[in-house]
């Protein structure tokens, strides 16, 4: 009992010698380190990587208990256990930590990368108007479809599982490339830079499927997958009932009519663009109807 009260005295005075010794950049430092906590904390709460760390946490808990009581088996396995701790943390976490990695690059250099890249507000309108009537003529015939929309995070390994073929988006192509006779009918088509880059492509699964509806089909579950892995927009067609659902960053909102999935697709591909394009119009400056701001009737996944 005195080893444990003499622990915690030491413990006690460490601690208050530390706070008297703080100063301007170790509050800058902590503040720094606790936000960053606080988003690896948010990133990992809905994922596998969440279980994972709750027994690292409790291997570290019981570290600190065999310290205490000087435990000197239990400290001698758990100090070999961390001295791979690191590695093994890095192989287990693999698919999280590129997950996030690529979602950080992509936002940070989101600005950078459309320096230089002003896009023509027709060119986006016509592109929108074209994918839309697409989904809707789809939906209506209650034919199956499966596209991607590429953003920040480049999906070169999705595109080579599928055929190139590098066209610009219109309706038509759409509706053959899904129709049910079509070789290419099967799989996802991907869009980068407005353009149908590739179709019949393989897409990752959801990587959690206790959440998800099980009256979802592989196309809501591949959209989800590729979701949780990229910020690309993933628009699903039901074969069974011509539902329209829309997933980004792992979560999927149902029941889209072709006007709140333009607007969903204004708030997502190509935002800065359709801001200035309705600043311009509250200004005067260009002519044309404007689109209601119409309340999203969406389902999530939980």
């Amino acid at each position: 009992m005195s080893v444990i009260s003499e622990f915690f005295s030491r413990g006690w005075k460490f601690f208050v010698d530390q706070v008297k010794s703080i100063g301007f950049n170790d509050i800058i430092d902590i503040l720094i380190v606790a936000v960053l906590f606080y988003y690896i904390y948010l990133f990992i709460r809905d994922r596998r990587a969440g279980k994972l760390a709750i027994g690292v946490a409790i291997l570290v808990v019981m570290q600190i208990v065999s310290e205490a009581l000087d435990l000197t088996v239990m400290k001698f396995i758990l100090q070999n256990i961390f001295q791979i701790g690191v590695l093994a943390i890095i192989i287990i976490f693999q698919p999280e930590l590129r997950s996030m990695l690529e979602r950080v690059g992509g936002d940070s250099l989101r600005g950078l990368r459309n320096l230089g890249t002003e896009r023509d507000v027709q060119q986006i309108k016509q592109f929108k108007d074209e994918l839309c009537d697409a989904v809707n003529e789809l939906s209506m015939s209650r034919t199956g479809a499966l596209i991607a929309i590429e953003r920040s995070t480049r999906l070169g390994d999705v595109i080579a599982s599928g055929t190139i073929i590098n066209a610009d988006v219109s309706s038509l192509l759409l509706r053959n490339i899904f129709f049910d006779k079509s070789p290419l009918h099967d799989g996802a088509v991907v869009i980068r830079d407005m353009r149908i880059l590739s179709a019949g492509c393989m897409l990752p699964l959801a990587s959690k499927t206790n959440g998800i509806n099980k009256e979802l089909g592989t196309r809501h579950r591949a959209a989800i997958g590729l979701s949780e892995q990229s910020d690309a927009v993933i628009i699903v067609v039901s074969e069974e009932t011509g539902n329209v659902s829309v997933a980004y960053k792992g979560r999927l909102t149902r029941d889209y009519d072709v006007v709140n999935l333009r607007l969903r697709l204004d708030e997502l591909i190509y935002p800065q663009q359709n801001s200035r394009k309705r600043k311009s119009k509250k200004n005067g400056k260009t002519s044309g109807e404007t689109v209601e701001n119409v309340k999203e009737d969406a389902d999530d996944v939980q």
